[in-house]
């Protein structure tokens, strides 16, 4: 399957404590981190969710 590459743009200081936890839940603890997951319908929703922090690397 295919995976995508999410990296944390911007600081989460500020942001609502749900933002904070799908940051968490995507593996996001600090500013310019790269993660992979596979991409999938969970990832891209939250993904959608915090969309204005972090940026997409297909």
């Amino acid at each position: 399957m295919a995976t995508i590459k999410i990296k944390q743009t911007k600081s989460r200081i500020g942001a609502p404590k749900d933002q904070k936890r799908t940051l968490d839940s995507l593996g996001l603890t600090k500013m310019n981190r790269v993660v992979e997951h596979e991409d999938n319908a969970t990832i891209r929703g939250l993904i959608n969710k915090v969309h204005h922090l972090v940026t997409v690397i297909e």
